[in-house]
């Protein structure tokens, strides 16, 4: 059964997130792109050490809400980088929240960025980088060089508790290629040590099983909850959140 707005919203509002409970629903709901990105961003970056004005690559930014949300809640400058979306029709976001002066859209593909190596104080990634990520040596080529050495790294994608290795029978059926690239929060801290670029500070599935709640909760309010993979795979899907600090 397909949720109204009323009660999108009123799962919306949500007292762990208070510095997202700021925005306009509506806003976020016309624009995120299959999760409540300003939820995740804001577990992520309240556990980084983003200072006043700091240069923040935004990889995967998707429509610019979470690169919005950084350079206002943090005061921090930020390049809202994707390939999916539009640098323009990021800009126009951008500047109609006022932010004109703090993110810069960026139209690129993640094995090829425009940008010199040591370049950003630190990095974010929500929700995208399992799309472009095969493996560790990806991560040490094409995007942790260009933090600067000191930088922080935060990292936030979809996968599971364990990994589905045969996948279920019950499963075959839902199953989409996407899908392939969500692993365990081992798999990812191994990827990430593979790289030798840095240190992890921080790799968890958020605590107590925030992950797995934001995934339902995100289910919810995209009017995907009645999806029979999220049905059967529900209780085994979380967000994983890795923050670490470049060498």
């Amino acid at each position: 059964m397909e949720l109204s707005r009323d009660e999108i919203i009123e799962i919306m509002n949500n007292e762990r997130y208070p510095l997202s409970n700021k925005y306009d629903p509506d806003w976020i709901t016309q624009n995120w792109m299959g999760s409540h990105c300003l939820w995740l961003q804001e577990a992520l970056a309240k556990d980084m050490h983003l200072q006043l004005n700091h240069n923040i690559l935004d990889l995967g930014c998707g429509k610019a809400l979470s690169s919005i949300f950084l350079a206002k809640e943090f005061g921090v400058n930020v390049w809202a980088t994707d390939l999916w979306n539009s640098a323009t029709d990021n800009w126009k976001r951008i500047r109609d929240m006022g932010m004109g002066e703090k993110v810069f859209p960026i139209h690129a593909d993640a094995k090829d960025l425009p940008f010199a190596d040591d370049f950003f104080d630190a990095m974010v990634s929500i929700n995208a980088v399992f799309f472009f990520t095969p493996d560790g040596q990806f991560l040490k080529e094409h995007i942790f060089r260009h933090v600067k050495p000191g930088g922080d790294i935060g990292i936030v994608v979809p996968g599971f508790y364990k990994q589905y290795n045969p996948i279920p029978d019950e499963l075959k059926a839902h199953w989409h290629p996407d899908i392939d690239k969500w692993y365990t929060l081992d798999w990812w801290v191994n990827a990430i040590i593979v790289s030798n670029m840095v240190d992890i500070i921080i790799a968890d599935t958020f605590p107590e099983k925030e992950g797995n709640m934001i995934y339902r909760k995100s289910t919810q309010m995209v009017n995907s909850h009645e999806n029979p993979f999220n049905v059967l795979a529900i209780d085994n899907i979380t967000f994983i959140r890795i923050i670490a600090k470049r060498k």
